[in-house]
């Protein structure tokens, strides 16, 4: 059975344009009949709706104008403004005026003085029609900005619980602890070793997390304490390897980002085969081709990717997120697969 669609609310969906565009024009009617007085009560009314319908149609092809010219999007600016309100009313003016000849008999409208009456007045609608068609624009602009921050925030207080949720594995933690028993027994001198790697590790997992990044140095000596603990373990199973470029220690990255790769470089790279495997680890300078200089950060395993839908998915979509948070829209996280070895790859800009 198919899930139900989520529909979007009530006010959501109601076209707010045409609904103020039939209201206002529409009450417009209703003022220029009764203005219009009592006498000939249908020619009236006749002459208001179609004064009203000439100026919904008007207005709307003015609302094409500003939207088609940016002109919405840039305020309002009077010099522009101004001489199209002018034409506007001119071409309002004319349709009513014709509408009064088809209406009454031709000697009713005599000379012209009624004429600058006319345009001021149908200048006067149109521009009210323009200060509220903008203030209705800024107050969207605004409701959108404020909902949009309060997304960002959302989104950055979710990363956070994330960060802390993979910083603090229990499955790893409770490991760790079981490996510290085995030890007491048999190497008390590697079990206190232990306890002080995993005393570091978390104390820069608790550290870092009141902070949006941290320098490269302080997160590869994090993932090292963490491959310490590994390490005796897995034994001989466990193979690692470090290239860091030099003079990119102080280059800052998001908390706990590293060592997320390498726990999954662990667990589904060494833990899964009965051989063990290999991980390397590499963090280097790059240059696009844009001339902006980037951190390229590798965490290689030997094995292969696995299926879609996986935790691993979930977990690298949660790491993109953080990073693209904490250092911006240009910075990347790629997984793929080449001869035999997982590479994931962090790509960000570089900040000291």
């Amino acid at each position: 059975m198919n899930a139900p669609l989520h529909r979007p609310p009530l006010l959501a969906r109601i076209n707010w344009y045409w609904t103020f565009q039939l209201a206002g024009w529409g009450a417009l009617t209703l003022f220029n009949s009764v203005y219009g007085g009592s006498t000939q009560l249908r020619i009236v009314v006749t002459i208001a709706s179609w004064g009203s319908l000439g100026g919904l149609l008007l207005s709307h092809l003015w609302h094409g104008v500003l939207r088609r010219h940016g002109w919405a999007a840039k305020g309002l600016r009077w010099k522009r403004i101004v001489p199209s309100l002018i034409v506007l009313a001119a071409i309002q003016t004319a349709s009513v005026t014709t509408a009064f000849h088809v209406m009454y008999p031709p000697d009713t409208i005599r000379g012209i003085a009624w004429l600058p009456g006319a345009l001021l007045f149908w200048f006067g609608v149109f521009l009210t029609w323009t200060v509220f068609y903008f203030t209705a624009l800024s107050l969207r602009r605004a409701s959108r900005f404020e909902a949009e921050a309060l997304r960002l925030e959302v989104l950055a207080k979710d990363a956070q619980l994330r960060a802390l949720q993979a910083q603090i594995n229990p499955h790893f933690f409770f490991n760790s602890l079981n490996s510290v028993r085995a030890l007491m027994f048999e190497d008390r001198e590697a079990a206190a070793r232990m306890i002080d790697q995993l005393a570091n590790l978390m104390r820069h997992a608790l550290q870092s997390s009141q902070h949006a990044t941290v320098p490269l140095a302080a997160e590869l000596d994090a993932v090292r304490a963490y491959l310490a603990i590994e390490q005796s373990r897995f034994e001989e199973r466990l193979r690692v390897s470090f290239d860091i470029a030099p003079g990119i220690d102080h280059v800052r990255v998001p908390p706990m980002a590293l060592q997320t790769l390498v726990e999954n470089a662990v667990k589904y790279g060494v833990e899964t085969s009965a051989d063990g495997g290999d991980i390397r680890i590499a963090a280097r300078r790059s240059s696009p081709a844009d001339g902006t200089t980037m951190l390229q950060i590798d965490v290689a395993n030997t094995g292969a990717l696995r299926e879609p839908g996986n935790s691993t998915c979930v977990g690298l979509r949660n790491a993109r997120q953080r990073l693209q948070l904490a250092c911006g829209e240009c910075s990347s996280l790629e997984l793929r697969e080449q001869a035999g070895w997982v590479y994931a790859t962090i790509h960000l800009p570089e900040q000291a």
